[in-house]
């Protein structure tokens, strides 16, 4: 299978790539993103005959679905990672919390988030291939909190890759900065910037995208990927654990093949939605793509308006900070899908222009035929963490934000996933305060004993662990220095 731009060619770029070229250099014509030409159909019985069978079954056969130009010893390297999670055999488990409500439980991975669900084989496969072709290659990763030490744990200490990760200075969880700056690889750097992570996601899309960068590499014999999930080695991988809801479903007799549920999913950057999307597209039986935000609400405002519109917004720094995110990304793979190149071109020139696009009424329908969206604030996410725990049911305030849509949005009787993308203990001082009802200080480490002691939840070694590491990387600076910064890391011995 091969892969097309977003914003169609500009006579430089080959007008179509294979997988292993689309995530070696994920850059795009005029700044776009890579799709695959079209999406395979999976028929009714390719649902039917994986509910006996693994997770890594179900990735392998997903994968092979798509023709990737990857070697099966090399897919099967990179899917055995899935057995470093805490259960080997269901590494997302999806448990059942009230009579239609399950969570689907991403945060099973080495850094306890599901950005590991994607980044675990990825970081395999790419590493794999720039080794086999013997080039060096520096990865770009920029973080709200979750894909950078998933990034950094993947990618640690292997042959022919370099790591740069960007993470806002204050804008993440403790307990997620020093999964970042106490990692000891020596092909990592680490960077905290002045700004949110609009900012660091900015850096990045124009670094990848920058002639004169990407010579600079060239010069020392490096080539320039990404981790982000403007890498569609990322969006392959979140394809595959919504089709694993459902399944997960049928095994657990909750619904009969070919019923439709809803998922829901908390989203900043549209990845792990534009998953559901794909999956859906591929024959998956989803009713609506449900999609819960914070604060920052530019989602929820563009799904129900069809206008895109941040002229005037400022992000807001709330207590679900992997989603404070103004600028998705990935709306623009599903604007692609729906509306074409011409026209997403045309779309993304006037948001990076004016900071704003507005669709059509017919436009806005047939997005809204797929997605519905909502908000909640901090004060809800807090009363939903308590009131789940009453019932004996631990939660981050991520997967909080799920239970708004799942209250609001449905307007059918079935059954419902939602996403929890990351383990209580990234937030654990944000969880105390709910189940306290009050809003003090808590340092990561008094709140992690506290819920540990008293709710009986069991700590991780590696979150354990962080406490009483050594700190590697203190450096934080203009985000106006990050090219400089990164290449003098390039040129490091």
């Amino acid at each position: 299978m091969n892969f097309i731009e977003t914003r169609g060619n500009d006579g430089i770029h080959p007008k179509e790539v294979t997988f292993s070229e689309a995530i070696l250099n994920p850059s795009a014509s005029f700044g776009g993103l890579y799709v695959p030409k079209q999406l395979p159909k999976l028929e009714e019985n390719f649902i039917l005959n994986h509910i006996n069978k693994s997770y890594k079954e179900l990735a392998y056969d997903i994968l092979k679905a798509f023709e990737i130009d990857i070697e099966e010893e090399e897919i099967n390297k990179a899917l055995a990672l899935y057995d470093n999670f805490d259960d080997k055999n269901n590494p997302c488990p999806v448990v059942k919390v009230k009579e239609d409500l399950f969570v689907h439980e991403q945060y099973h991975g080495p850094t306890r988030a599901f950005k590991d669900m994607a980044l675990q084989p990825f970081g395999s496969i790419l590493s794999s291939i720039a080794k086999k072709r013997d080039e060096k290659y520096l990865i770009l990763a920029a973080t709200s909190g979750d894909t950078g030490p998933a990034a950094l744990n993947t990618f640690k200490n292997k042959e022919n890759i370099k790591i740069a990760c960007l993470y806002p200075d204050g804008g993440t969880s403790d307990v997620q900065r020093l999964q970042m700056v106490c990692e000891d690889g020596e092909n990592q750097k680490i960077i905290g910037i002045k700004g949110n992570f609009d900012d660091a996601q900015t850096a990045l899309k124009n670094l990848l995208a920058s002639k004169s960068f990407k010579q600079e590499l060239e010069n020392d014999g490096i080539k320039l990927s990404a981790a982000n999930s403007v890498n569609f080695g990322r969006i392959i991988f979140q394809i595959i654990y919504h089709f694993h809801s459902y399944i997960e479903l049928l095994k657990q007799d909750e619904i009969k093949f070919g019923k439709k549920i809803y998922l829901v999913v908390p989203s900043g950057n549209f990845g792990n939605v534009l998953g559901g999307y794909y999956a859906k597209k591929m024959g998956l039986p989803i009713e609506k793509l449900l999609v819960a935000s914070n604060e920052n609400n530019i989602l929820t405002q563009w799904l129900n308006t069809g206008v895109y519109d941040i002229r005037d917004k400022k992000l807001i720094l709330t207590k679900s900070p992997a989603m404070d995110i103004l600028k998705s990304s990935n709306i623009e793979r599903v604007i692609f899908d729906l509306f074409g190149a011409k026209r997403t071109k045309e779309i993304f020139d006037s948001l990076n222009n004016e900071n704003i696009f507005t669709l059509s009424n017919e436009e806005t329908k047939l997005l809204q035929e797929e997605f519905s969206a909502i908000y909640s604030d901090d004060a809800f996410g807090a009363k939903k963490i308590k009131e789940f725990l009453d019932q004996g049911y631990l939660m981050d305030p991520h997967t909080a934000t799920c239970l708004k849509a799942y209250e609001n949005l449905k307007q059918k009787n079935l059954k419902t996933v939602i996403y929890s993308t990351a383990e209580w203990t990234k937030f654990s001082p944000t969880v105390l305060n709910a189940l306290n009802e009050n809003n003090i200080k808590y340092t990561d480490k008094e709140a992690l004993e506290e819920i540990s002691s008293r709710y009986n939840a069991k700590l991780p070694e590696s979150i354990k662990e962080l406490f009483s590491a050594k700190i590697i990387h203190n450096l934080v600076i203009n985000k106006e220095d990050i090219e400089k910064e990164i290449v003098n890391f390039i040129r490091e011995k």
